[in-house]
């Protein structure tokens, strides 16, 4: 290492001199933008958003139908709004709609302003309680579900994906009613729509989750129905790939 590297010390903030804290003329002092961005890393690094949806985010989205338009403006809406807004969002569509795009952008705008969130596919979260049950496993159910619990927001992917047996749906409707009882945020995508679409057998929301639970989503939750073809593979197509 030359002299010059090892001499090398990182520039301490214009606004703050490095304290963290921000003097503002007539009104005392408040965090710095270089606390609560390095904050805004933090709570990313934290919030278990999977690596394929990293770089999911408002400006990376296209609204290719006006569907989709009016998912994005209504989903900026709810951002801009919180924490104003006591309700989350519950975007329903077919597979590969861009419900998780939206979802993961809300989440890491919200981030980006120092709220602590997280992520979790509904598949995956029911696959860790379940191997919390192995007496060989160093974690438990409590352990797991406090995050969730506790979470300011949660975002909760694939809504109804897991078959419906009892145990799923005694674990979804404990999770879903703690965090409402709470009065926390929630956001919710599912591939099941509330009217079946074409076939008459096709299974809707409320088949997946029970009448009750999903009264209880239309409490928690706006509705944001996303309409249209298979969006990821439509930019896949755009973009020669």
């Amino acid at each position: 290492m030359s002299a010059e590297s090892a001499n090398f010390k990182l520039a301490p903030c214009p606004d703050c001199g490095g304290t963290g804290w921000e003097f503002i003329e007539g009104k005392g002092v408040r965090p710095c933008r270089c606390k609560k961005a390095g904050r805004s890393d933090l709570l990313l690094s934290q919030a278990r958003i999977p690596q394929r949806f990293l770089g999911c985010d408002f400006e990376s989205f296209e609204p290719l139908c006006p569907s989709l338009h009016r998912a994005l403006m209504n989903t900026r809406k709810f951002v801009e709004e919180y924490p104003i807004v006591d309700v989350g969002l519950l975007f329903l569509g077919r597979c590969g709609v861009g419900k998780t795009h939206l979802a993961v952008s809300a989440l890491r705008e919200l981030i980006g302003k120092g709220i602590p969130g997280l992520f979790y596919d509904f598949r995956d979260l029911l696959k860790e309680i379940q191997d919390s049950y192995n007496p060989n496993t160093h974690t438990s159910e409590l352990k797991i579900l406090s995050p969730i619990f506790d979470a300011e927001i949660l975002v909760l992917d694939e809504l109804g994906a897991s078959k419906p047996t009892e145990w799923v749906q005694e674990t979804i409707t404990h999770i879903i009613n703690k965090r409402y009882n709470d009065k926390k945020v929630t956001i919710f995508t599912s591939n099941y729509l509330d009217m079946p679409i074409g076939s008459s057998y096709d299974e809707t929301l409320t088949d997946r989750v029970g009448v009750r639970l999903r009264s209880r989503l239309h409490e928690m939750c706006r509705l944001i129905m996303i309409e249209g073809d298979d969006y990821r593979e439509i930019i896949k197509n755009r973009r020669g790939g």
